[in-house]
């Protein structure tokens, strides 16, 4: 299983290269039911592999004029402070035993894993659905009227959200910049990888007294899906990446549904 895993993780960053995004919805199930990792702890070895993936793929955005620094601090700051408080404090509250329906107990292993699993089909459909934007959007800072309230609120609802399932939330990150702060769709690309790299990385240092880090199994899955990333931009250039994002979000949403299954009828499988 554990070959079957580092494949997947090469799938994980080709797909971010590829699409921009959606890759690291797979994170966490790769590592939970191909490489045997424990649910709680997947969700933040996630984070470490999503940001510094994420990060890694904003460089080159950058140098293209395609990350907007102002709005990722605007966003970026409460997002920040909620993945890592919710990492840091809420997290470790969760019981292990959280309640019981009839005779069957709802652990903090499944509860993170349904939790997951519906991020995943809210995911699934907003890749399904997406039109092919072409960002004519080319406002300047001057034209752009940015509704601070509503992106700070946003900023601190991704973080939680963020710190409680191990997910990069670039896929309701994107759809906020666009409509809050007025940015072209490759602009909005390019900021989302910066804010997630941002907030994945210091959530993740939430977790440093909670866990004990298997730093080898960490570093080889981000690596093999870093080197996805360069080959997911390579061919980018060749295929069309509306198409594949549509066909992405079909696997997603199967996937999904498949954990919501497992998970609460056929509790007990890899990594718990």
């Amino acid at each position: 299983m554990e070959i079957a895993g580092y494949i997947a993780s090469l799938v994980i960053g080709i797909s971010l290269g590829l699409i921009g995004g959606g890759g690291s919805i797979l994170t966490v199930p790769v590592l939970v039911y191909l490489l045997g990792v424990e649910p709680v702890l997947a969700t933040a070895y996630s984070l470490f592999v999503v940001g510094l993936s994420s990060l890694i793929g904003a460089v080159p955005k950058y140098k293209q004029g395609l990350v907007d620094l102002r709005t990722a601090v605007i966003f970026g700051i409460p997002s920040i402070a909620a993945v890592f408080v919710t990492r840091k404090f809420i997290v470790p509250l969760i019981p292990d035993k959280v309640f019981s329906i009839g005779s069957f107990m709802v652990t903090k292993s499944i509860l993170m894993m349904v939790l997951f699993a519906i991020l995943m089909v809210f995911a699934s459909v907003s890749m399904i659905r997406e039109k092919n934007k072409n960002g004519n959007n080319n406002g300047t800072d001057a034209e752009r009227r940015f509704n601070y309230p509503a992106i700070v609120l946003e900023g601190a609802v991704v973080g939680t959200l963020t710190g409680l399932v191990g997910a990069g939330g670039g896929f309701l990150i994107i759809p906020a910049l666009v409509l809050l702060s007025k940015l072209p769709m490759k602009q909005a690309v390019g900021t989302s990888l910066l804010i997630i790299a941002a907030k994945s990385l210091i959530g993740f240092t939430g977790d440093l007294s909670h866990f004990t880090i298997d730093w080898k199994l960490l570093l080889s899955v981000t690596a093999i899906a870093v080197a996805g990333i360069f080959i997911g931009d390579a061919l980018s250039k060749k295929v069309d990446g509306n198409k594949l994002k549509k066909g992405f979000g079909w696997f997603v949403l199967v996937m999904g549904i498949y954990i919501i299954i497992k998970e609460l009828f056929f509790p007990g499988g890899g990594g718990h």
